[in-house]
């Protein structure tokens, strides 16, 4: 192997994590609502909605990503183009940066994935609390805003952990939109002298990097989010126990 080559490839495929980030947050913000109305539309039972949010999840789950992105990448720009020319516009659709199509491909990609995040969190969420806080005076929105949605994102962290993962690692097939990204900075450094071995190893300690950092940061989140009730039952059963041993002293006293 030749350790020059990594080391130079490795600093140099770094500048391809910023466009791996840009694309993973661009994507899951553009799917964030559409993933939540349709993961609510289908836990109502939501005429219309529901069928349409089977027949998509299905779409999706049953076509490989890259034959998604090619096909968005192929047809998208063109269609955009006799639109452009029907209005009359002179905007050229082909000059775009291609970050903008991976944009909207990795967006349409993610709320199927989400949607599914959202619908199995909210399950897990009695459906007496909608019920209850209706029953004290709340709206539904205000229901699942203080009421729902915070139990049910306990409950969706190790899920949207996972999707975020699987969200970075599926940007390494961007590179076929010419989008520069970490797959793509290797594989031109590999060009040059047929390193292909040592960049693809460059990919791979990267992205562990990249995807190790996002476990951490979500396993942070957990235990910060978990550890106040840890606290709180801790305390609680710290003073029942103080409790407990003073009524057992105090009848101790009294036989005596």
């Amino acid at each position: 192997m030749n350790w020059q080559f990594i080391s130079e490839t490795f600093f140099l495929t770094l500048r391809g994590v910023p466009t791996t980030l840009a694309i993973m947050a661009v994507a899951f913000a553009l799917s964030f609502l559409p993933a939540l109305l349709l993961a609510l539309a289908r836990l109502h039972q939501v005429k219309g909605v529901t069928a349409f949010s089977m027949v998509y999840l299905a779409f999706v789950r049953a076509t490989p990503p890259i034959l998604l992105i090619l096909f968005f990448y192929s047809l998208l720009p063109s269609v955009l183009n006799v639109l452009m020319q029907r209005i009359g516009s002179s905007i050229d659709v082909f000059a775009f940066n291609p970050i903008f199509y991976v944009f909207i491909v990795f967006g349409f990609l993610t709320t199927a994935s989400l949607s599914e995040v959202f619908r199995s969190a909210l399950m897990t969420v009695d459906k007496g609390q909608l019920e209850a806080g209706q029953a004290i005076g709340l709206s539904t929105f205000q229901t699942y805003r203080r009421i729902i949605f915070p139990q049910a994102l306990v409950s969706a962290l190790p899920n949207l952990c996972n999707l975020l993962i699987n969200l970075v690692k599926g940007t390494s097939l961007v590179f076929v939109m010419t989008v520069q990204d970490i797959t793509a900075i290797a594989r031109v450094q590999a060009a040059y002298g047929y390193h292909y071995f040592e960049a693809y190893f460059v990919i791979f300690v990267v992205y562990l990097l990249l995807c190790g950092t996002i476990q951490g940061l979500f396993s942070l989140v957990q235990y910060r989010i978990s550890q106040p009730s840890t606290v709180r039952k801790e305390q609680f059963h710290a003073k029942r126990y103080s409790h407990s041993q003073k009524l057992s002293a105090a009848i101790s006293f009294k036989r005596r």
